[in-house]
């Protein structure tokens, strides 16, 4: 039998939840969300609007609170939070692994972090403080510190016979991590490696020296990057000293990855990946109306350079038909090799360094689908107008914006990158003006130069 969708089942879940909501009847609902993971609980959540939502949230076990918060995007979290008292927040942050907490700390209220601090032991609360002193989004924020450790020169017996007495290791542990008497990292043991040696067998001669660890200030993103392209399940982080500090886990890297790719698709449109799905329309409009004022200025640029072509489009209408054409196709064109740039920077494959060979790959392409296009259009324009200089005049301009639509695509997100803007974000808007207008310019230029010369 073929698993249903994630998308068939959220759709099904929906249903089942509105149909009991509707009814009354919190029995089935409280069922339904007994059997979902805390990830699924809070995508369900995210689903609903808020009044169904304090319904829904009020029926989750207390026991995945806090795990709940940590999956929920920020908006939504703040919701939630607005309506738990101290003591709750508090119940449910404190059963949350340190790397979960140290996601969720900045959004709590002050006065149930300093309660929240005071529950913990010294050594929890140590670790805590040390995490929270590195910059949200790398990898000191990102490690969980509960790793086992052993030293390099006791046998593979001593280890196991130590295993044994802890009674239970970390979850998702599948190393273990080798250090010196002050804590540096010496090397990693996989636990099948360990399980198959020769019980007298030294540490020393069978843990791996070369895998490689990760520096805690860097990247989440390199992070992400490292983990594919060394198909690590698990990582250490070190400090600047090779101090080991923790581990990073394949799962927490999942968690990236998905909140990559959700940036992309939002930022592309000019939205937060962390808004809320029903905010308030208040707040929803006066976000969106930001982007939409930036637009409407690159419009009326746009329509500044329509109008220095007054006489031409008044003598020869035609052009007004074909030019948004030219600007389609462009806009096409450039979006097509912006969508390339903005993933090759995100996965650190292209900067100013190696730019030009892929310039010049994306110019080749330009030409080469400008004049094809350009042929196909000019001949229609032909065929419709009977016109030889107006369909000149449209296929090369289809050559010049898409020319320029290879041009802009590379370019532009590379600049935003230095400047240090989001190019994801950005980038759409300025290609597009870019497109328009030199789409709108080089058409009604030249059939300005052909049809009244």
């Amino acid at each position: 039998m073929v698993e249903t969708s994630r998308e068939t089942r959220i759709a099904e879940r929906l249903k089942l939840l509105a149909n009991a909501l509707e009814s009354g009847r919190l029995g089935p609902v409280r069922r339904l969300i007994n059997t979902l993971t805390p990830a699924e609980i809070a995508n369900l959540l995210e689903s609903l609007p808020p009044a169904k939502r304090e319904v829904v949230w009020g029926l989750v076990d207390p026991s995945d609170d806090g795990e709940v918060l940590v999956h929920v995007n920020d908006e939504v979290r703040e919701s939630l939070l607005r309506g738990m008292d101290d003591d709750e927040i508090v119940a449910a942050a404190g059963s949350l692994e340190l790397d979960d907490l140290a996601e969720l700390i900045d959004d709590l209220p002050a006065t149930v972090v300093d309660q929240l601090l005071k529950s913990m032991d010294r050594l929890h609360r140590d670790r805590l403080e040390h995490m929270l002193a590195y910059p949200e989004g790398t990898a000191g924020r990102l490690m969980n510190t509960d790793v086992v450790t052993v030293r390099a020169n006791v046998s593979v017996d001593v280890v196991l016979r130590y295993l044994r007495l802890r009674g239970e290791l970390p979850e998702s542990t599948d190393t273990l991590y080798v250090v010196s008497r002050r804590g540096t990292h010496l090397g990693q043991l996989r636990l099948a490696r360990l399980l198959t040696a020769d019980p007298d067998t030294p540490l020393n001669r069978i843990m791996d020296e070369n895998l490689a660890a990760i520096r805690a200030d860097t990247s989440e993103d390199q992070v992400a990057e490292l983990f594919a392209d060394h198909d690590w399940y698990s990582a250490p982080v070190v400090d600047a000293n090779n101090v080991l500090l923790g581990r990073i886990t394949i799962d927490d890297v999942v968690d990236i990855i998905r909140a990559q790719a959700e940036h992309q698709v939002y930022g592309a449109a000019g939205l937060d990946e962390e808004e809320d799905l029903f905010a308030p329309v208040r707040r929803s409009a006066r976000r969106r109306a930001i982007w939409l004022g930036i637009n409407l200025l690159t419009a009326f640029f746009a329509s500044w350079v329509i109008g220095n072509f007054e006489p031409v489009l008044q003598k020869v209408v035609a052009t007004a038909v074909l030019m948004p054409i030219v600007a389609s196709m462009g806009g096409i064109a450039g979006t097509q090799t912006l969508t390339i740039m903005v993933r090759a920077l995100a996965l650190g494959q292209v900067g100013f360094t190696n730019a030009l060979p892929l310039l010049r790959k994306e110019v080749l392409v330009g030409i080469a689908n400008g004049v094809l296009w350009a042929l196909v259009v000019g001949s229609l324009s032909w065929l419709v107008f009977h016109d030889s200089m107006l369909s000149l005049a449209f296929g090369a301009a289809m050559i010049i914006n898409l020319l320029a639509a290879s041009l802009s695509g590379v370019y532009i997100p590379l600049i935003l990158k230095r400047i240090g803007v989001d190019p994801a974000l950005a980038g759409g808007v300025i290609l597009t003006t870019v497109t328009d207008s030199c789409g709108f310019a080089s058409f009604l230029a030249l059939s300005t130069l052909l049809l009244l010369h």
